[in-house]
């Protein structure tokens, strides 16, 4: 009797070490998810745009395709790829994540150029008028921007908890990704379907319910519309920021002693806003960091060889 009580006890303080593991996971991933906020709200901003000029009925299915897509980069090739970088080559983390921060800056800068120029303005057409696979085409075009972003949300949750064991690193960062993801795309969902909300109470019998119905179906194609924007400024303003802390990281610290510097004045000189101040200072200077980079790309795959393609002819 004796021992069965003794494995009772035993049960009972792994079920505790448990719960309290449980509890770690849970406050780890919480500071993991908090550091890379930003860049999340940036994942957020960019993913309608993607929706945008579909009919009603693909919205949800587009955005389900996507947040799989997600999930399916952060679960089964970013997270394995840099918890064995991190163990093995952690200095290679960096110029991968800046990789990634060039292919940001040139797709926003792309799309700045794209409209200056008018060159692919026949692609301002409703997207759901250009064919059925321009669904698949604007899907494979989310998922492979969110890469980027998800990567950087990945790598920035990582080195929340270096200080973890492999194991403890893993699980976390699962938390992680499968909360990360369900928040933005859940509120991506919401986002895009608000019109099909205020539809459906411009049709109730309350008055005060109309009204609010009819301000959400008048006012969401422009909220849609100015997300839109809002997600080409985000790729520049991350990508520029990934390649501002990456030179850093690396050593060349000129750049980023210059923008924080800049930063902490701003910061200083109202200080009733000095938060706000300083973070539009970093963003503003990440944006132009962004546009120069990603002009650059634009012109070596764009510009110069259509212009060589016109000499020859």
């Amino acid at each position: 009797m004796s021992g069965l009580l003794a494995l009772f006890d035993d049960v009972a303080a792994m079920v505790k070490m448990a719960a309290a593991s449980v509890d770690d996971v849970g406050a780890a991933a919480g500071r993991a998810s908090a550091k890379a906020a930003g860049v999340v709200v940036d994942d957020t901003a960019v993913t309608p745009r993607y929706v945008h000029g579909f009919t009603a009925d693909r919205e949800l299915p587009m955005i389900k395709r996507i947040a799989l897509g997600s999930l399916r980069n952060k679960v089964l090739v970013i997270l394995p790829v840099i918890l064995l970088l991190s163990q093995f080559l952690p200095w290679l983390l960096t110029p991968i994540l800046m990789v990634g921060g060039v292919y940001l800056c040139f797709e926003g800068a792309e799309k700045l150029y794209e409209k200056v120029s008018g060159h692919h303005a026949e692609e301002e057409a409703p997207a759901a008028a250009r064919g059925a696979d321009q669904e698949d085409v604007m899907v494979k075009g989310a998922i492979r921007t969110d890469f980027i972003l998800s990567a950087e949300i990945m790598v920035i949750s990582l080195n929340e908890v270096a200080d973890e064991g492999l194991l403890s690193r893993a699980i976390i960062l699962v938390v992680v990704a499968i909360g990360i993801t369900l928040l933005v795309y859940g509120v991506v969902g919401l986002i895009v379907k608000m019109d099909d909300v205020g539809l459906h109470l411009s049709g109730r019998s309350s008055a005060a319910a109309r009204r609010v119905g009819l301000l959400l179906v008048r006012g969401m194609p422009k909220l849609l519309a100015l997300l839109s924007t809002v997600g080409v400024v985000a790729m520049l303003w991350v990508g520029g920021h990934i390649l501002l802390v990456g030179a850093d990281e690396l050593g060349w610290h000129a750049p980023y002693a210059l923008v924080h510097g800049a930063e902490e004045a701003a910061a200083h000189a109202v200080p009733a806003v000095g938060g706000v101040l300083g973070w539009l200072v970093n963003t503003a200077a990440s944006a132009v960091i962004g546009v120069v980079v990603g002009a650059v790309v634009v012109a070596v795959l764009h510009l110069v060889p259509r212009r060589a393609r016109a000499a020859q002819h």
